[in-house]
């Protein structure tokens, strides 16, 4: 998914900067590092997480996007290239933030794991926060299912647990492969984390068996595997890029579509402005709530981590979607 063309020129930027300084960027991490953990680099929150608790004590984490700021949106300093080229593992998700893409692609590419595979993105990534019937099929919910091999991907997997588990097997992997001597305790973690997992997603589909109304209306496109998952048709604001403006053409058609098929909440999200959504809402009658697509935790969430916010968004979905 290509994002500013900014944030790709500066990520090019720094990382020609840091190959030709890059021992004056004062980072001193990377293999055989003094405290005998491997130095693991998570390009955002999401996996910042997961490599944690898989990796456990035998791993220091390192994440790019700092706590509030939009993944999407990431430009990369000399001094966070750096760290990509000398960690012993970079974690990242390819196509989502093309500053990292770059820096992986010149000073990673051989201790980089990309979670692309292991997510199984198959959803089409929706520009205009509307389906595109003409290019692919509906999958149960009512989202729009990736079946080419061409086209950008919804790249938020996390928001689906056992999409999430999976991606936590194949970091354990990766970390075993770096450190063969504490394999086996990244596989209890991994297994572990699946087991959190399974319970969370068992939570869900629990807690959301039974709702009145199936349309999801979101700020924007993050949520397509959450509905997908438990039964949902996601109607977005805007495409995968969340501060972008919609035009009066497309207000106009998503505030029909309120009206037509009787949803009742309209969800705003804690990183961007909620005034799209709330102007919505206004007009069309429905709630305005907050729900959170988790690509990052800041004072204004909900929880202290990934399980805690997933939990207060199943309260929140629970109350919007009238489930009983």
């Amino acid at each position: 998914m290509t994002r500013r063309p900014l944030g790709l020129l500066a990520g090019l930027l720094c990382t020609s900067l840091c190959t030709a300084v890059i021992s004056a960027c004062g980072v001193t991490t990377g293999p055989g590092a003094d405290d005998g953990r491997l130095q693991v680099v998570a390009a955002f929150y999401p996996l910042q997480y997961a490599v944690q608790q898989v990796g456990g004590q035998h791993v220091t984490v390192t994440g790019l996007t700092k706590p509030g700021a939009e993944p999407h949106d990431l430009e990369l300093s000399p001094r966070q290239v750096a760290r990509i080229a000398q960690a012993d593992v970079v974690v990242y998700e390819s196509h989502f933030q093309p500053a990292v893409d770059a820096a992986v692609d010149d000073q990673a590419p051989k201790t980089a794991l990309d979670v692309s595979s292991a997510a199984r993105l198959d959803l089409l990534a929706v520009d205009d926060g509307h389906d595109d019937a003409d290019h692919a099929d509906q999958g149960a919910g009512g989202t729009t299912e990736q079946h080419a091999d061409h086209g950008a991907r919804d790249p938020h997997f996390w928001l689906d647990p056992l999409r999430y588990a999976d991606v936590g097997d194949a970091i354990a992997g990766r970390l075993a492969e770096r450190d063969p001597a504490n394999a086996a305790a990244y596989r209890v973690n991994a297994a572990a984390f699946r087991a959190s997992m399974t319970t969370l997603d068992a939570e869900f589909r629990s807690g959301l068996e039974s709702c009145a109304v199936d349309e999801l209306v979101t700020s924007h496109a993050a949520f397509g595997y959450l509905a997908r998952t438990y039964g949902f048709h996601q109607e977005s604001i805007t495409g995968l890029t969340p501060d972008a403006e919609p035009s009066p053409a497309a207000m106009a058609q998503l505030t029909r579509h309120i009206r037509e098929t009787g949803a009742r909440t309209v969800y705003a999200e804690t990183l961007v402005s909620e005034d799209v959504a709330r102007t919505i809402a206004r007009e069309t009658g429905a709630r305005l709530a907050l729900l959170d697509p988790i690509e990052g935790i800041t004072t204004a969430s909900a929880g202290r981590d990934y399980p805690s916010v997933m939990r207060a968004n199943l309260q929140v979905l629970r109350a919007g979607q009238e489930c009983s």
